[in-house]
């Protein structure tokens, strides 16, 4: 008999802290750096974003949207035999998020790791957990995004700091007789590492580098059209469906410019997409399971329905997963 994995539950978590695009433009203006609600709206679609607290750590974000996501799937910790949390901040240099939360979570054994692929973070831990399920290595998979990115912004920075957010989502994926995930598509090209990186490091004990984020918006704008396009239709080949098959795109919350020029390439309309930028932020590998859990728990996805997600990130990485719901 064949094995397959479906997603049995969601989750997700936002820090209680929400900054608005006036909060962030007072902050900013005191700095001497102006910039406005309009200008930020305009260029992204976001008017606010959730800053975690200090002494908040991504593990401890993706601990709660894990837990909302067993409750969904009526799991407990217990149940959970791999762990996989998809991250661009992760709590220390080493050991991973993944163990760090798994021993907060008290499901101790299964396999625990980190998948460092920015914002396409997600959708490629979401096709390791569904390797390993098919290969009988797992059972039960946790497969998480979680991020602060607030801590790595450079505030000085206005085209970047307005941009991103802390968050997290989760997924548990488990094995099934009927197919849940039909098809994925991973990509990177490493020539641009420039575009988007943090380009800093710990060598003897002090940072060396620049440890926050740089970005060359207008040349990850365009990249990220084209690859999100050919990554959308390649998935939708190896399942044999096309995009009237699509009921709901679920892409990486970057910018609402490149989901609208994303979607008008599948011949979607903007009803058909899952829209949450403009309230988290960009949380790079917690974008898309948030959004996620959100097109859930709104009643927006339903049970049956073909979810198309999405993301492109620093690498640079791209990639695509399409699944029955």
């Amino acid at each position: 008999m064949s094995r397959y994995s479906r997603i049995t539950g969601t989750g997700s978590y936002l820090p209680p802290h929400k900054v608005t695009n006036a909060e962030l433009v007072s902050r900013l203006a005191a700095k001497g750096i102006e910039t406005s609600d309009e200008w930020i709206v305009e260029r992204s679609g976001i008017g606010a974003r959730h800053f975690a607290a200090e002494g908040v750590f991504s593990s401890d974000l993706g601990l709660e949207a894990a837990k909302n996501a067993l409750q969904a799937a009526g799991r407990i910790a217990q149940d959970v035999d791999l762990i996989i949390v998809a991250t661009s901040t992760p709590d220390m240099v080493f050991p991973s998020t993944a163990c760090i939360l798994q021993g907060k979570l008290g499901c101790a054994g299964g396999a625990a790791f980190d998948v460092q692929a920015v914002c396409s973070g997600f959708v490629y831990a979401l096709t390791v957990a569904d390797a390993l399920i098919k290969a009988g290595s797992a059972r039960c998979a946790l497969v998480i995004g979680a991020e602060i990115f607030s801590r790595i912004l450079d505030f000085n920075d206005r085209g970047t700091c307005v941009l991103f957010g802390d968050g997290a989502g989760a997924v548990v994926l488990e094995a099934s007789d009927t197919p849940g995930i039909l098809s994925s598509d991973l990509h990177a090209d490493g020539k641009h590492v420039d575009l988007l990186c943090v380009p800093g490091h710990v060598s003897g004990g002090a940072i060396a580098g620049v440890p926050l984020l740089k970005m060359e918006g207008q040349a990850v704008f365009k990249l990220a059209v084209g690859v999100l396009e050919s990554a959308a239709h390649a998935v939708l080949e190896k399942a044999g469906k096309t995009e009237t098959d699509i009921d709901w795109l679920i892409p990486h919350q970057a910018n609402i410019r490149i989901m609208q020029s994303t979607a008008k390439k599948l011949k979607l309309s903007m009803d058909k997409v899952i829209v949450t930028v403009g309230e988290h932020g960009n949380t790079s590998a917690a974008s898309i399971p948030l959004a996620l859990d959100f097109g859930v728990r709104s009643g927006k996805v339903q049970r049956g329905q073909t979810l198309l997600l999405e993301g492109v990130g620093g690498g640079f990485t791209w990639g695509a997963v399409l699944l029955n719901f």
